[in-house]
């Protein structure tokens, strides 16, 4: 027998118990529920009691009779079906009840989230057409006006947007997690990883020092441990933007994390974003971070990774949940998943937002950020840091100019980058001739896909990177099939590609005779702890040439190894974004080394002003226009 739902009650949600009787959450129940946790996530950024209006009007439009009559009627209550499909529909009128009492102002910060809390931020023209609409006569307008502190931060036009996103993020993922709450009681439980960045550091600590412990003498484990002593002497310093510039081998993923960790800890900061170009490297790090944390305190989020992988069933369950918010301690992705986010209009990405709030961002591999888009990212980041409060490190060994005036050949194209960045290396470490351990040779004359095949044949242990996966697998073709001969590209699963790649790395650590020749595109150039004796780079920007060095010789085994640097002419010109690149490097003259910091920063500026624009989808002209549209009429508002 079902209890009868009183017809007073304004529901918000129904479910049955065990026994098929009705449980009712009322409206102001869940409101109020919303509104608290949407405070409780905007006052990480200084802005609690707008959090809290957000969630007070979101599901205002459930006071409608027609809403009442179609909730009833979808659980099988018989006798409400007088309601149309528009009279269903309630979003809209919470944002017309914030206009109301909140004025025009309201729009893009209240008005906006509010009726896109289902759907995704609107266009200001569709907006602007919805909040036409008359307030329902039967909405009871009690609302009191909320007193709200002024935000406590400076905005520009270009920061606008952001906010207005942060905000969407605060008022989704509260009303996502109070509805899971009533209706799925089980799975609210599972959410959330427990542990924290505080007992999370002594087991990094506790690494590193069995590292060094264990490590064999050489010449290049004493300079890791310097990279790490910088990196603690400086974690205490203000929340801002940093630069860790080490050479290929220096330890910059252990380092750049117990900065990282000691930073956020010492700041009251909630969590570490790792962001990576490729998901190559991505496996590998995880995999690291997994051993020494333990899987239940990373969250692997990117298209390669399964989460049914792992091991414990809570995890599993506990990761997949994760994927949506970000709530856990370590968060491990790709560039596009955090940058995408960013300027997403819809809940299911934008949901994560507030979770990247005072919170430590490592962009590995800096020089991969895209050129194309990176004004917006800069803008992105810079206002994130203003008015969110991260912290960004930017780790490479090739790092790229990113702060000052940022130039390319159209003179409209230039855009002012970040401030400033602290290098928390001295430069006086000199660490690119402490880690040296490979020289250049560069043949710009072409050669064939036959004559570099034939060149790595004299060789029984040899990497070869190209810029494509034609040009690889022309080349795998023509070699002699002994021992170990293997193609890496993109026309491999990622599960394939790591495999590939551990096989790779137990060949060459069992020191035997094997011959082990590997021909592989980009996806294996940077970040991936691999060490060949002899590596053959074909032509490209410098930052490409160097963090292929840097997969010989990476051990220092030898006292010094050679990168052959070579040209695919006689078979085919360059194309694509690589011809800048290669281009900007080929006009270096009277270079004296290639692997000195300020050599990457005069190839960087040689890059930068080939470029026609930093803005590809001029993506940041849209994002003003919706600070514009907040304040008077506009045709357009961002939909990125």
């Amino acid at each position: 027998m079902r209890t009868p739902v009183e017809s007073s009650v304004i529901v918000s949600r129904l479910r049955q118990d065990g026994k098929g009787e009705y449980v009712c959450q009322s409206n102001d129940e869940h409101c109020r529920n919303v509104a608290e946790l949407a405070n409780k996530f905007a006052a990480s950024f200084g802005m609690g009691e707008w959090g809290y209006v957000l969630g007070q009007l979101h599901d205002k439009g459930k006071e409608k009779h027609q809403f009442q009559e179609y909730i009833r009627d979808a659980n099988g209550i018989p006798g409400h079906s007088h309601y149309t499909r528009e009279g269903k529909t309630h979003a809209y009128v919470g944002a017309l009840e914030a206009r109301r009492i909140y004025g025009k102002q309201a729009i893009p910060l209240f008005c906006n989230p509010i009726a896109s809390h289902h759907r995704g931020l609107y266009d200001y023209c569709e907006l602007e057409d919805i909040l036409k609409q008359s307030l329902p006569e039967e909405v009871t307008g009690v609302t009191d006006k909320a007193s709200l502190s002024t935000p406590p931060f400076k905005m520009e036009g270009k920061d606008f947007h952001h906010l207005a996103r942060m905000m969407f993020s605060c008022l989704v993922d509260a009303d996502f997690l109070d509805t899971e709450a009533f209706m799925d009681e089980h799975t609210s439980k599972a959410r959330g990883c427990h542990t924290s960045l505080h007992s999370l550091l002594p087991l990094l600590e506790q690494h590193l020092d069995l590292l060094n412990h264990l490590s064999p003498l050489s010449d290049v484990n004493p300079i890791r441990r310097e990279v790490q002593s910088c990196c603690r002497k400086k974690s205490d310093l203000p929340k801002g933007f940093y630069s860790l510039t080490v050479p290929t081998g220096g330890g910059k993923t252990l380092s750049s994390l117990l900065w990282a960790m000691r930073h956020a800890i010492h700041h009251g900061m909630s969590r570490i974003v790792i962001a990576i170009p490729y998901t190559s490297i991505i496996a590998q790090t995880a995999s690291i971070l997994k051993q020494i944390f333990g899987e239940e305190a990373i969250l692997e989020h990117h298209s390669a990774f399964n989460p049914d992988s792992a091991r414990d069933d809570a995890n599993r369950h506990r990761a997949k949940l994760a994927t949506e918010n970000w709530d856990y301690p370590i968060i491990v992705t790709t560039n596009v998943q955090l940058f995408e986010s960013m300027f997403s209009h819809r809940p299911s990405d934008c949901r994560k937002l507030h979770n990247v709030a005072n919170s430590v961002i490592i962009l590995d591999e800096a020089q991969m950020l895209p050129t194309d888009f990176l004004q917006p990212i800069v803008d992105a980041l810079k206002s994130y840091q203003k008015m969110f409060g991260i912290s960004v490190i930017f780790t490479t060994a090739s790092q790229p100019v990113l702060s000052g005036l940022i130039e390319g050949c159209n003179p409209r194209a230039a855009f002012q980058g970040i401030d400033h960045i602290t290098e928390i290396i001295p430069t006086g470490y000199a660490l690119h001739d402490k880690l040296r351990r490979v020289c250049l040779e560069i043949d710009n004359t072409g050669s064939t896909y036959d004559e570099i095949a034939e060149r790595l044949s004299r060789h029984d242990k040899v990497l070869c990177i190209v810029n494509t996966r034609n040009d690889a697998r022309e080349i795998f073709e023509r070699l002699p099939k002994e021992g170990l001969t293997i193609h890496l590209s993109r026309m491999m699963c990622p599960r394939h590609v790591s495999k590939a790649i551990q096989e790779i790395k137990q060949a060459l650590s069992d020191n035997s005779e094997t011959v082990i020749r590997v021909v592989a595109t980009q996806l294996i150039e940077a970040g991936v702890d691999i060490d060949f004796p002899v590596v053959y780079r074909q032509e490209a920007g410098l930052d490409s040439i160097l963090q292929a060095a840097g997969r010989c010789n990476r051990e220092g085994k030898l006292d010094m190894a050679t990168t052959y640097v070579f040209s695919l002419s006689k078979e085919h010109r360059l194309f694509g974004s690589i011809i800048d690149a290669n281009n900007a490097r080929l006009n270096m003259v009277n270079v004296k080394d290639w692997f000195a910091p300020e050599t990457m920063t005069a190839y960087f500026r040689q890059l930068y002003c080939r470029k026609e624009t930093f803005d590809k989808k001029r993506s940041r002209r849209y994002c003003i226009n919706l600070q514009q549209c907040a304040l008077k009429r506009h045709p357009r508002s961002s939909d990125l």
